[in-house]
């Protein structure tokens, strides 16, 4: 959400930052319902200063005796009563607009983000590792049906498309990877772990941006409830319409969970394998800091997330994604991009954005400085670190070898109970 008050001051600003996501402007529609709203505002002051006013001349008009004058404040007072709330509910039908123009539109993007309509706008600002170029590469769901560990048509029959059954050592890999990240995270990175809910209401997912604009994504319960997109949302909103001190901050959490999705949008797109599915695990990344603090936050989560690929030394290159790219709630983001030898492709592993006070805002979550009396809302950012059924596929892919087993990276040894490599089930 945004700030009326700086709608007010520069609507120049705000409509051109909607103009950097590729939107009409709107300042104009949100102002003329915000000075509607702020009559009514005006009206409403006056008709209870003038009741109240009222109120005190009836007992004095009663105290004299004047009949006529406490028949006439009375009447007065009455038809108050009545004004008093149809001008109330024209106010709120005024405010409520704008919270459905304002929620309806994405975060504004930072300054130094690229510009540009698409992906192919995104700019590379670094990259890790030399990417293998393997001779007859497979790609991953090739590898693991001929492991006989990776059974989609097993998923189909339980589920449907876009899912996947893991069974054996890649099952036991894709736990090892989670408790892997997790104990990297929270031993070295500071993060705190948590196990949070998988079922959320309404509410959380508004706080975060997922509502309304993305309602046909998700997965309704018929309890009304919904399972969770992203652990982003669980976790962000552990600070949801809280005041916390400025000592506390930053606060930093981190979750593994199975995440759901309609992927309504991604019609045709990676229809075979695992990149995507209705149904995943991710290890996810959130910080709730202040607004000075944020951006070498931002810096310092992708970090985290990439030093997960540099331990597992799986090749990749991060990008800052334009303002035609970036996500709903995001004000910059960086994509981290593993290489996939099998697709001879980068492909996105982790996203980590920047929120600004955007999701706060949502949320109603400040914070108080030092010495100062006024709150001020705080930052978040989130961050996959990182997506695991993407990091199983990652290692498929670059760790296979040419009698169809699959290397493991040394870091995961010890998780995968000391063995050295995935081979296929007889």
């Amino acid at each position: 959400m945004f700030d009326i008050k700086f709608i007010r001051d520069h609507p120049d600003a705000f409509d051109a930052g909607l103009a950097k996501r590729g939107l009409a402007a709107r300042a104009g529609e949100v102002l003329a319902l915000d000075e509607e709203a702020r009559k009514y505002t005006h009206a409403l002051n006056e008709l209870q200063a003038r009741r109240n006013a009222a109120s005190k001349e009836i007992g004095q008009a009663k105290a004299k005796g004047d009949e006529d004058l406490f028949n006439q404040l009375r009447a007065e007072v009455d038809q108050i009563k009545t004004q008093i709330p149809a001008a109330e509910a024209e106010q709120a039908k005024k405010q409520d607009a704008i919270a459905d123009i304002l929620s309806s539109l994405p975060n504004m993007p930072a300054g130094d983000v690229p510009e540009g309509e698409d992906e192919a706008a995104n700019v590379e600002i670094r990259q890790w590792g030399e990417p293998k170029r393997l001779n007859d590469a497979r790609e991953h769901f090739d590898l693991g049906e001929a492991l006989g560990q990776m059974d989609f048509e097993n998923a189909v029959k339980m589920s449907g498309s876009r899912f996947v059954l893991l069974k054996g050592q890649l099952a036991r890999l894709e736990r090892a990877l989670a408790n892997f990240m997790l104990d990297l995270h929270t031993g070295e990175f500071g993060y705190t772990e948590c196990q949070p809910p998988l079922l959320v209401r309404d509410e959380a997912l508004f706080g975060t941006g997922q509502l309304p604009k993305f309602a046909e994504d998700q997965f309704v319960t018929t309890a009304g409830l919904t399972l969770i997109p992203t652990a982003e949302v669980s976790l962000t909103n552990i600070v949801r319409e809280e005041i916390i001190s400025a000592e506390a901050l930053p606060l930093r959490f981190t979750a593994w969970t199975p995440c759901f999705r309609s992927e309504a949008g991604a019609a045709g797109r990676d229809t075979r394998g695992m990149i995507r599915l209705h149904q995943f695990s991710k290890v996810e990344l959130v910080s709730i800091t202040t607004p000075d603090a944020s951006d070498a936050e931002h810096d310092r989560m992708t970090e985290c997330a990439e030093e997960v690929l540099k331990r597992l030394d799986l090749p990749y290159r991060t990008m800052v994604l334009s303002t035609g790219d970036m996500g709903f709630s995001a004000r910059k983001t960086y994509d981290i991009e593993v290489w996939l030898p099998g697709q001879n492709q980068y492909r996105e592993i982790s996203s980590c954005s920047t929120c600004g006070d955007f999701q706060a805002r949502r949320m109603n979550t400040r914070y108080r400085p030092e010495n100062e009396k006024h709150t001020q809302f705080v930052h978040t950012l989130n961050g996959s670190g990182l997506a695991v059924g993407r990091t199983v596929v990652a290692i498929l892919e670059n760790y296979q070898q040419p009698d169809g087993s699959i290397a493991l990276p040394d870091v995961l040894k010890s998780y995968m109970g000391g063995a050295d490599k995935i081979e296929v089930v007889k």
